[in-house]
């Protein structure tokens, strides 16, 4: 998982283990984001970055310019820090930096921040990073990975937080780290060290209603409380800006989708691993089976379908986001 590299690489560079070159490239901004700030921050006193940080941005510079600037020696200091920044804007060159990265200047540490995109792992430069400097692929994580991600971030920092609280973390924000940790920051700000963030917590400070919510309609309808999901479906209906639907269809999917999964499955005691799932959760889903059999769970991912396509204007129009959600649940109960 990148956050466990990416702790190595702190952890290193604490230890006084630096490399000359850091190439932090990938999908998730978080992480490259994250180290290149950190060696900004730390690898120079302050006085010491006066004339020895520079930042400079992939639109702006040439590879010849980078390496120019990571040939210079450093002014009354060990070592001088050349950030790249938007590094991908130089893709069509980037493998020119291959000669400088067989031969990296000492008492440069060299960050390219080359987000949204990867080197081709088959090609010089990546190979000689990785035996010169360090090569750090940030991944996006999916959907599913997330809640487990805050919990680990949380504990890192002395905090604990319900499997409920997480997941609507997750389903509020996505799978966007920066936002994420953003608002875990923000609760922290309001809680004592080593308390528990709980879903009362998050309805009280982010605006996340703990009752009236994605997650809670999908325990709702996997637990046939006919009474329970109707009311979030009126919810939603009353406030579709806060509560859009293609994030209700595409969470009812997923949650379907899983349940035929599970249906299918031969051993159930390998169900939170197969489903990619908090095993806290995967009591949800053995009630749901219960629930719903699995010609059933087949058809209701049918109707979901229609209703995602109805949404889009695909052979209705003009149709009420809630008219659409209560036609949904229909057919769900019946």
């Amino acid at each position: 998982m990148p956050l466990d590299k990416a702790k190595t690489i702190i952890t290193d560079i604490k230890n006084g283990n630096v490399k000359p070159i850091y190439f932090l490239m990938g999908e998730e901004p978080y992480y490259i984001d994250g180290i290149s700030s950190f060696i900004k921050d730390t690898i120079l006193s302050e006085e010491e970055k006066g004339f020895n940080q520079i930042v400079l941005y992939g639109r702006d510079v040439s590879i010849d310019e980078i390496v120019s600037n990571a040939k210079r020696y450093p002014m009354m200091a060990d070592k001088q820090v050349v950030i790249v920044k938007e590094a991908q804007d130089l893709s069509r060159t980037i493998e020119n930096l291959a000669a400088y990265a067989e031969n990296p200047q000492p008492t440069t540490v060299l960050v390219i921040c080359y987000k949204y995109k990867k080197l081709d792992a088959r090609k010089k430069l990546a190979k000689t990073i990785k035996k010169t400097g360090e090569l750090f692929e940030s991944k996006k994580l999916y959907e599913n990975q997330v809640p487990d991600w805050i919990k680990r971030v949380l504990a890192g920092r002395g905090y604990t937080i319900t499997p409920k609280a997480a997941q609507m973390l997750t389903e509020f924000l996505g799978n966007d780290l920066s936002k994420v940790n953003n608002e875990l920051q923000k609760l922290q700000l309001i809680i004592k060290p080593g308390a528990q963030i709980t879903p009362q917590l998050i309805e009280q400070n982010i605006g996340i209603s703990k009752d009236f919510n994605n997650f809670e309609l999908q325990n709702a309808i996997g637990e046939r409380d006919i009474k329970k999901a109707y009311s979030i479906v009126q919810y939603f209906a009353q406030n579709p800006k806060n509560n859009p639907l293609v994030m209700t269809v595409a969470l009812l999917y997923s949650f379907f989708s899983k349940l035929l999964k599970y249906h299918a499955l031969t051993d159930k005691t390998q169900a939170s691993k197969a489903l990619g799932v908090n095993p806290y959760f995967i009591k949800d889903y053995q009630l749901a089976a219960r629930n719903y059999p699995m010609k059933k769970v087949s058809a209701i991912i049918g109707h979901i379908r229609e209703v995602d396509m109805k949404s889009k204007g695909v052979g209705a129009a003009n149709i009420e986001q809630g008219d659409l959600l209560k036609e949904m649940l229909v057919k769900i109960f019946n």
